[in-house]
């Protein structure tokens, strides 16, 4: 699903039953709306009528689409044809010279509930033959005539708390499945709508364990949530998220929020707004920039063409310039800006190195970020690593609690990584990704290293004769 529904150029329609070997027409957007609304209602009705109706047939379209109701199922089409389950179109049909004016007026509005940001599923019926709990052909041709505007006919037959939104941009509408699958080590907003909609399924399904808080960051109990979904719906349980995972957690997180319902659980503006940036480019600082540069700062001791950065969290020429040598070493367009496609090849490069080196704690050595962000509730060898510096740091800085060496992330190294990030003036998550780690394992070795002496150095008090 988009941050917010827009209105698509194009609409895929299927010429009968879902599952009926019906051929599939292509159509501008409008020109479907215009269709329906002609197979739908009189041209002769009051205007205000005619609105109504188009306001209606243009929501529920709208919901499939931003729903993914059809392709979530695995099919190659947005909505069907059969009256029974959607709306009619005749392909090929006569368009009403006044119902054409009234849908190229207002086929960018479209209903929502207050509250809510998914286009209403305004189903109807026509009154008479058939009846429904949404809006009533017929009935809306009374009211009309009986003086009420368009939003007072909507609103007798969905309720007061409904809104119009006009002017919705018009864009193509993309799949929403990430452009990689999704696993341990991955972050970002797609990561971030995994998390909150496994969290609402699993209010039905209590199986599948919560993630707490949803952060956008892909960690062990993130994945531990995936498998488990995975288990109960019938998927190889590998904790990876692709095309069919991501489409089967759309489709039961729908269901259970009746998305595609009148009475929809609604989904708020907080569900679907990014938190992330699509891209890292010249000119930005962020915590994103930090990490972009640890990752290459570590690449450049095994690549002979990606030079050394600092870890500044300024993206300027030279990390700009150490991008670009990424991208050629990588075979990546060299446009120097960080997507997606940029910041896979760069992370995954990284991984393959970590990969070879022993997560185990040895005194006075640090091994680079695990990949994983490590959070509350995660156990794990690489959190007792964790462990193991902060204990020592600890001894030196008493702002630092002490923390036992379990393996798991508790409450007690949560505040032990929140005392870190205040002392090392970065945000206080009391989530390690790859700065935090930075800064603990740095702060650990400058204390080792300063703390132990060669043979004849100066111990720091007078030896005795």
């Amino acid at each position: 699903m988009p941050e917010t529904p827009t209105i698509p150029e194009f609409i895929t329609v299927h010429l009968g039953p879902p599952d009926s070997p019906a051929e599939n027409v292509t159509v501008p957007f409008a020109d479907y709306i215009a269709n329906v609304a002609s197979s739908e209602v009189y041209p002769t009705w009051p205007e205000n009528a005619i609105r109504a109706n188009v306001y209606a047939q243009t929501s529920f379209a709208l919901n499939r689409i931003f729903t993914e109701y059809y392709r979530s199922r695995g099919y190659d089409f947005d909505i069907t044809n059969s009256i029974a389950i959607d709306q009619s179109f005749v392909r090929g049909r006569d368009i009403f010279e006044n119902v054409n004016e009234i849908v190229r007026d207002i086929f960018t509005d479209y209903i929502v509930r207050q509250g809510s940001v998914e286009p209403l599923a305004a189903k109807y019926c026509d009154g008479i033959e058939v009846t429904c709990n949404g809006l009533s052909q017929w009935g809306s041709l009374s009211l009309a005539e009986q003086g009420l505007s368009p939003y007072e006919i909507l609103t007798y037959y969905y309720g007061n708390n409904i809104d119009i939104v006009t002017d919705a941009p018009i864009q193509n509408n993309p799949s929403s499945a990430p452009p990689f699958p999704l696993r341990l080590g991955s972050t970002g907003d797609d990561v971030r709508t995994l998390q909150l909609r496994l969290n609402r399924i699993s209010d039905n399904y209590p199986a599948i364990p919560k993630i707490s808080p949803p952060l956008g960051v892909f960690s062990y109990d993130t994945e531990e949530a995936v498998k488990e979904f995975q288990r109960v719906f019938g998927l190889t349980p590998d904790g990876v998220v692709g095309n069919s995972t991501w489409y089967n957690v759309l489709q039961i997180y729908s269901s259970v929020k009746r998305l595609s319902d009148l009475n929809s659980e609604g989904l708020s503006l907080e569900d679907v707004t990014k938190q992330f940036p699509s891209t890292l480019e010249e000119g930005d600082r962020n915590i994103g920039v930090s990490s972009l540069q640890y990752y290459l700062s570590y690449l450049s001791d095994y690549y002979d063409s990606i030079p050394r950065v600092s870890i500044d969290g300024i993206f300027g020429a030279t990390t700009r310039d150490a991008v670009i040598a990424a991208q050629n070493t990588f075979g990546l367009t060299p446009d120097g800006v960080v997507g997606e496609g940029t910041w896979n090849a760069i992370y995954n490069a990284y991984l393959g190195i970590v990969a070879t080196i022993p997560l185990e704690y040895t005194e006075g050595n640090v091994v680079p970020f695990p990949g994983v962000f490590l959070r509350i509730g995660v156990e794990s060898d690489e959190v007792r690593l964790l462990q193991e510096y902060l204990n020592f740091i600890s001894q030196y800085y008493p702002e630092v609690p002490s923390v036992n060496p379990t393996g798991y992330f508790g409450t007690r190294t949560q505040e032990a990584v929140v005392a870190f990030q205040n002392l090392y003036g970065i945000p206080a998550t009391g989530v390690v990704g790859p700065v935090a780690w930075n800064g603990i394992t740095s702060l650990y070795t400058d204390i080792y290293n300063g703390t132990r002496h060669n043979e004849g150095q100066f111990p720091g008090y007078t030896v005795g004769a």
